[in-house]
């Protein structure tokens, strides 16, 4: 894509300020990135949301509260539990979506389970990059994010916790606003689970265990199906099959 896509404000739950960027036109689908990342890198860089705008959709995706170009404050105040999923259904009704389709990869996945979880009603769901042990055992990520957070630098090379700082770097992330993030997330009980009743995808990346079991998370679910695609959890964000994925499953 030569031209940067145009980026657009809306107000949170609590009135900080937001951004999305959208492609495309038709039914609309809201994608959600991961943490460290953003929309551009997530959607937009290796082509994934063309791929899904060439298929008929108008995609929207969202920069999270404290990642790319939403604001990024440091006040713990501003991240109490499910920010992130309260800031998503703000958007929804800013937009005034009453018949969309919703997903996520990794903590946008996450974010996306809990917006369900919270009311949102999509006709097709996307959760992408998660596990199950992601969404209901969420200490363990948050832990791992934490020690990178708060230590930055000093991993051994090749560590998960290197490619992670690394990654933060790469991206410019504020790690005084980021650490606020994992102190929202929200454990999902199985009974939670089994009241999601979209279709779903569950997708992931055919060695990323990074989440727990996708496909135990599937099974979770009363109606879900898990697609592998090449890569782990990072480098399957930079192949094609991520968005060829999900607008076969939309368009579906």
């Amino acid at each position: 894509m030569s031209e940067p896509l145009p980026i657009h404000h809306f107000t949170g739950f609590d009135g900080t300020d937001l951004v999305w960027r959208e492609i495309g036109g038709g039914r609309p689908v809201v994608l959600l990135h991961g943490l460290f990342s953003n929309a551009v890198t997530n959607w937009i860089r290796y082509g994934h949301a063309a791929a899904i705008a060439a298929r008929g959709f108008r995609v929207i995706m969202p920069d999270l509260r404290a990642h790319g170009d939403s604001a990024n404050p440091h006040d713990a105040a501003a991240y109490p539990t499910d920010v992130l999923a309260a800031d998503g259904l703000a958007l929804i009704a800013h937009l005034e979506l009453d018949d969309y389709d919703l997903g996520g990869y990794s903590l946008g996945g996450r974010t996306t389970a809990r917006m369900l979880a919270l009311g949102a009603s999509p006709r097709r769901v996307v959760i992408a990059g998660m596990g199950y042990e992601g969404l209901t055992r969420t200490g363990n990520r948050s832990d791992f994010f934490r020690r990178v957070l708060t230590l930055r630098g000093g991993f051994d090379k090749g560590t998960p916790e290197w490619f992670a700082d690394a990654f933060l770097k790469s991206s410019g992330g504020d790690a005084r606003a980021l650490i606020h993030i994992l102190d929202t997330f929200v454990d999902m009980t199985d009974a939670e689970l089994a009241r999601i009743g979209q279709p779903v995808l569950i997708l992931s990346g055919k060695d990323d265990l990074d989440n727990g079991s996708a496909e135990a998370l599937a099974r979770a679910l009363p109606d879900a199906r898990y697609q592998a695609i090449p890569g782990n959890h990072m480098s399957a964000v930079v192949k094609p099959g991520l968005g060829v994925a999900i607008a076969d499953f939309l368009a579906g």
